[in-house]
C-alpha cells in the first residue's frame, strides 16, 4: 500500500512538472505564504463541526492572494472513514505578474463541497486519502466597467489528496511528539464551463509538526502550488507556479464532555 501511495505521489508531481514545462505555455513564478486555522468541534459520538480559515498571502505576507473561509459537518462512519459536507466562501485578489482574472480584478466564489477521507496505518506511517467534489459558483464580470461581479457560472471540480506522516520519535504520533508530513493534491475540472483546462492545479507540501496534546497540533513548512488558468493569452495556456511556506494551527475540541 505504501509503495502504491508513493508511486501516485511521485507520478502526479512528475506530470505537473512536465505539463508546465511545455514551450507553448506561459509560465510565471510567485512567492506565497499561507497561514491557516483548522478547528473541529465534536458534538456527538459520530458528528462534529468543521471550521477553517486560510489567510493566503502573496510576496510571502505583503499582499493578498486569497481569503478562504470553510465550514462543514463531519460524520465519522468508522475510525477509518470520515464524511464531510459544507460550504466555502473565497475571495481571490489580482496578485502576481498575470492576474487570474483577465480584467485584473478580485472576484468572489461560493462553493459547496462533499468529502470522503480514508485513513490507515502502515508501520509507523499514517496515510490518508481525501476525495472531494466541489460545485463552484465563481464570480465573473460581463463588462470591464463593472465594479462588482454580475455573473456566477457553475464550475465543477474534483480533488484527490494523499498525505503521509510519521513521528520523529517513537512509533506513533501522540502527545508531545514531533512529526514529519508530506502531501500531494491534484485538482481536475469538469463540466461545460471548464474553459481552457481540465487540469486545474496541483499542491505539494513538506511539513514539520508538533502535537502538543490531543487538542492542539502546529505544523509548518514548504508549499508548492501550480495553477493552470481557466483562460488563454494569445492562444497559449498560462501556468502559475507559486512557492513559499505554510503554517497550520489545528484544534480539536470535544464539546460532548463539557455538556456532560
Amino acid at each position: 500500500m505504501i509503495k502504491n501511495s508513493l508511486f501516485i505521489l511521485v507520478l502526479s508531481g512528475f506530470i505537473c512538472n512536465t505539463i508546465s514545462a511545455q514551450n507553448n505555455r506561459i509560465n510565471t513564478n510567485e512567492r506565497i505564504g499561507w497561514y491557516n486555522y483548522f478547528g473541529t468541534f465534536k458534538v456527538s459520538k459520530k458528528f462534529s463541526l468543521h471550521t477553517e480559515y486560510q489567510w493566503r498571502r502573496a510576496d510571502y505576507i505583503t499582499n493578498w492572494q486569497q481569503s478562504l473561509l470553510r465550514v462543514g459537518v463531519n460524520y465519522q462512519l468508522n475510525p477509518r472513514v470520515l464524511v464531510r459536507v459544507g460550504y466555502a466562501w473565497i475571495e481571490t485578489f489580482p496578485y502576481g505578474e498575470i492576474p487570474i482574472n483577465g480584467l485584473g480584478k478580485d472576484f468572489t466564489e461560493h462553493r459547496i463541497f462533499e468529502m470522503v477521507q480514508l485513513s490507515h496505518k502502515e508501520g509507523i506511517i499514517d496515510l490518508s486519502h481525501r476525495f472531494m467534489l466541489e460545485q463552484r459558483f465563481v464570480g465573473r464580470y460581463s463588462a470591464a466597467n463593472l465594479n462588482k461581479e454580475d455573473e456566477f457560472p457553475l464550475l465543477h471540480r474534483m480533488r484527490y489528496m494523499l498525505r503521509l506522516q510519521a513521528p520523529l520519535k517513537g512509533k506513533e504520533i501522540k502527545d508531545k511528539t514531533p512529526y514529519i508530513a508530506c502531501y500531494d493534491e491534484v485538482f481536475i475540472g469538469f463540466g461545460k464551463n471548464v474553459n481552457a483546462n481540465i487540469f486545474d492545479q496541483n499542491r505539494i507540501g513538506l511539513l514539520l509538526g508538533y502535537r502538543f496534546n490531543k487538542n492542539v497540533r502546529l505544523e509548518g513548512g514548504y508549499l508548492n502550488q501550480t495553477i493552470q488558468f481557466g483562460r488563454q493569452i494569445n492562444g497559449r495556456n498560462v501556468f502559475q507556479r507559486n512557492n513559499g511556506f505554510i503554517i497550520n494551527a489545528n484544534f480539536n475540541i470535544d464539546l460532548t464532555k463539557k455538556s456532560q
